[in-house]
C-alpha cells in the first residue's frame, strides 16, 4: 500500500483510500477485492464492496450496491452532485447503471483491460458525467492482482 500515506482530507486520494479499505473488506470475505463509496459534499453516503459470492448474484457489484445504497439514503433515482470512487474500472453493466444513476464524476484506480468499459468509450456514461482514473492504480491493482495469484495457489 505504498500510496497510502498523508494525504488530503476530501481529496481523491482520500476517498480512493476508503474505496480500498472496502475493496480490502471484501477479499477478507473470498470476494473479488473490488470497493467503492459515494460521497455527495465531501460525505461519504454508500461503501460497498462485491457481494457476487456471498449473495449468489453475479449483478452484486460494488458499484451497483453502492449505488443502490446512495439512492435509499438520499431518496432519489439519481445521483447529482455525487462522486463515485471505485478501485477498478468499472464493467459495461456497471457503467450503464451508473449512466442511468447520472452521477457528477467517476473516479477509478486500476483500469481492466478484459471486463472494462473503457474498451467501449466513455459514451457508455452519461454525458455530463466526469471521469478520471488512475488514482491508487498501483494499490488497487495489487490488491486484485495479488487476490487472483493466492487463487491460483489452492
Amino acid at each position: 500500500m505504498s500510496e497510502i500515506m498523508d494525504i488530503e482530507i476530501y481529496s481523491d486520494e482520500y476517498f480512493m483510500q476508503q474505496a480500498y479499505k472496502e475493496a480490502a473488506a471484501g477479499a477478507e470475505k473470498e470476494e473479488i477485492p473490488v470497493g467503492a463509496i459515494v460521497v455527495s459534499n465531501n460525505r461519504i453516503i454508500a461503501r460497498a464492496h462485491n457481494q457476487v459470492e456471498s449473495l449468489q448474484d453475479a449483478t452484486a457489484h460494488a458499484e451497483i450496491i453502492a449505488i443502490t445504497s446512495a439512492m435509499a439514503f438520499l431518496g432519489s433515482k439519481y445521483l447529482q452532485g455525487c462522486v463515485l470512487y471505485v478501485t477498478l474500472e468499472p464493467c459495461v453493466m456497471c457503467a450503464g447503471a451508473l449512466a442511468w444513476a447520472q452521477l457528477d464524476k467517476i473516479v477509478y484506480a486500476a483500469e481492466d483491460p478484459k471486463k472494462g468499459f473503457m474498451r467501449y468509450g466513455k459514451e457508455l456514461l452519461h454525458p455530463k458525467t466526469k471521469l478520471e482514473f488512475g488514482v491508487m492504480a498501483g494499490s488497487c491493482g495489487k490488491l486484485i492482482t495479488d487476490f487472483f495469484k493466492q487463487k491460483r495457489l489452492v
